[in-house]
């Protein structure tokens, strides 16, 4: 979905008066919330990426010659991605004195804020759409970010 696409869809929602719209489309999914204080449509987007491992097609076996001692740290289980599904700039927190919204170690569930990016003047809430632990932030507050960049692991 394009930046017109996007103009178009607020345009229309604000003109037919909804408070509340939502799209998804391969892999994209934008919720747009019309707030009811100031009267300004301020879209919401998400998007959901799993990362799994992807298995060799060849197998990797130890040389024969060598033992393999046992891993002690136990192997670390795939995150689940939460990547930027716009171009802006990332926010942890609400505004610059506040704390950030959630922290490594933070448990979050489905519809937590994990952080905001600004996009055209726009602050889109990113929610973590999974339950889990924050493992993972992969951003930096202030700094700007591109669509599909990973902003945070969460240990499922």
């Amino acid at each position: 979905m394009n930046l017109k696409e996007v103009k178009e869809l607020i345009r229309l929602i604000s003109e037919k008066g909804f408070t509340e719209f939502e799209i998804e489309r391969e892999g994209f999914r934008m919720r747009i919330i019309r707030s009811t204080e100031s009267g300004i449509a301020a879209p919401v987007a998400h998007t959901i990426i799993h990362s799994q491992p992807v298995a060799s097609e060849t197998p990797v076996l130890p040389a024969p010659t060598q033992s393999t001692p046992p891993s002690e740290e136990p192997e670390e289980e795939p995150l689940h991605v939460i990547k930027s599904p716009l171009v802006g700039t990332f926010y942890r927190a609400p505004s610059p004195n506040s704390e950030p919204f959630v922290n490594t170690g933070d448990r979050v569930e489905p519809e937590t804020v994990v952080c905001i990016i600004e996009a055209m003047k726009l602050m889109n809430n990113i929610q973590a759409e999974v339950s889990g632990v924050v493992a993972k932030v992969y951003a930096e507050n202030g700094q700007p970010v591109e669509y599909g960049q990973p902003l945070f692991g969460i240990k499922i």
